[in-house]
C-alpha cells in the first residue's frame, strides 16, 4: 500500500469524539419503622429513639407515642445500608433488655 492510500483513507470524514457519562441515580431511600407489642416499655422505646437515631427527647417521646396509638411508628429515612444497620442495632439492643420490640425498613 502506498503513502498515498494510506492518506486517502480518512479524508473527507469528520467526527466529534465524545465521551458518555453513565447517569448517576439517586440512591433509593427507607423508612425505618418501630412497630408496636405489648410487652415493650415505653420508656425502651424512647431510649432506643434517642440512642439509634438521635431524636431529641420531644421527637422520641411523639414517634413513641404514634407506635403505641397507629402500631407504627417513622424513626427516619435513609439510605438502604444505614436504614439496615439501624434495624439491626435496635432489634439487638432490644433482645439483650429481653424486649421482643421490632423494627423494619420499608423502601420510600
Amino acid at each position: 500500500m502506498s503513502d498515498n492510500q494510506k492518506d486517502d483513507k480518512g479524508k473527507g470524514k469528520t467526527g466529534v469524539l465524545t465521551k458518555t457519562r453513565p447517569k448517576t441515580k439517586k440512591p433509593s431511600m427507607y423508612k425505618v419503622l418501630m412497630l408496636n407489642d405489648d410487652y415493650t416499655p415505653m420508656d425502651f422505646v424512647v431510649h432506643a429513639l434517642l440512642t439509634f437515631f438521635q431524636k431529641t427527647e420531644d421527637e422520641a417521646v411523639q414517634i413513641m407515642l404514634n407506635v403505641h396509638q397507629t402500631g407504627v411508628g417513622i424513626c427516619g429515612v435513609y439510605s438502604f445500608e444505614v436504614a439496615e444497620t439501624k434495624v439491626m442495632q435496635v432489634i439487638d439492643h432490644a433482645r439483650r433488655n429481653d424486649h421482643p420490640l421490632q423494627c423494619t425498613l420499608e423502601k420510600e
